[in-house]
């Protein structure tokens, strides 16, 4: 496992938006190969709501079937302890929350817990660790549960930090499929967020795991006290990384006590739905997934969302450490609806 030693710093390729560049339709921009900037992101944002969404519901219905929805479950493997000091994280060692540092989960309890969720309709395991970067001998363990996972017949996703180049690569040979690592906000609201890593560390590790040959997971976090514009800012990030994920992660903030950002205001739902809707106009071939936050929205935001593109869940009891919606409420909510899984 010598090549895990690699960790050259390379230049960030992934340029940043340029603001204000262009006019016109973000469809045909795209279609052209053009940027999206951020004040074409936040052009959407401000559309009448019932435009948003049509547009939105068109784009969807473009590239996917409407009525589909893809089913992914996401496993804590390593719990807590993480030196990071993300503002929204329960499970940082900067902020009293009660979440206690765990050991990394052995190969027989997440085989166990990736076949219970392909008996529930998952088609995709996604694994969490606590870490700012896993040390090499964690990526060999780490190998191992994707082995397992991937023996289950599921899709493997890993979020486990930063990575360097033999990490990334040392994943993709154990089969995994995706790599998850949020851009979280935009540049400019990052460092209200986070100072122990910056943003471009963020753009470096999803470089490498692109390189790597492993699909990316990357999205972000809304309702942490940003501004319109910055939301815009996050989702003209994520759409013009070059290619953009093939799943976008929107997360509401969960507001957990003992976090700096325990007592933000709680977005407007409609807001979060509009959110849903921009990310699907700007990256229309994505996987727009409802992430963390999903229990505290009701059934009608929810199939909202789906209105408005989103495509993929998480589903399970938890997502990490904190609540999520259970496996019967959801499979009640889809069948109101009339939405299949995949």
């Amino acid at each position: 496992m010598n090549d895990l030693k690699e960790s050259v710093e390379k230049p960030v390729q992934w340029m940043l938006v340029r603001r204000g560049a262009g006019n016109g339709s973000g469809a045909a921009a795209a279609a052209a190969g053009e940027r999206w900037s951020v004040d074409r992101v936040e052009a959407l944002f401000e559309l009448p709501f019932n435009d948003l969404i049509h547009r939105a519901q068109q784009v969807h219905r473009e590239h996917f079937d409407a009525n589909e929805v893809q089913l992914s479950t996401l496993l804590s493997i390593k719990t807590g302890g993480c030196p990071e000091d993300c503002a929204y994280c329960p499970q940082s060692v900067h902020f009293d929350t009660g979440v206690a540092a765990g050991k990394l989960l052995g190969v027989d309890e997440v085989a166990a817990a990736a076949r219970a969720a392909r008996e529930q309709g998952a088609s995709r395991f996604c694994m969490g660790a606590a870490w700012r970067e896993p040390k090499d001998r964690d990526i060999e363990k780490v190998a191992e549960l994707v082995r397992a996972v991937k023996a289950e017949g599921l899709e493997a996703c890993c979020t486990l930090g930063m990575l360097s180049d033999g990490q990334a690569h040392a994943l993709k040979d154990a089969g995994l499929d995706y790599y998850n690592h949020n851009l979280d906000t935009a540049p400019e609201a990052y460092g209200r967020i986070i100072s122990t890593r910056t943003f471009d560390d963020r753009l470096r590790t999803l470089e490498r795991v692109r390189d790597a040959g492993i699909g990316v997971c990357c999205g972000g976090i809304v309702g942490m006290g940003e501004s319109r514009r910055e939301r815009a800012g996050l989702v003209a990030q994520v759409a013009n990384l070059e290619p953009y994920p093939e799943s976008v992660p929107i997360n509401q903030l969960v507001r957990v006590e003992g976090t700096p950002l325990a007592d933000t205001e709680a977005l407007d739902p409609l807001e979060f739905v509009r959110t849903i809707a921009v990310a699907r106009i700007t990256m229309p071939r994505a996987r727009v997934r409802l992430s963390a936050g999903r229990r505290e929205m009701s059934d009608a935001v929810q199939a909202l969302c789906f209105l408005a593109g989103a495509n993929s869940i998480f589903y399970g009891d938890k997502l990490l450490t904190t609540g999520n919606p259970d496996w019967e409420a959801d499979q009640r909510l889809l069948g109101t609806l009339g939405m299949r899984t995949c």
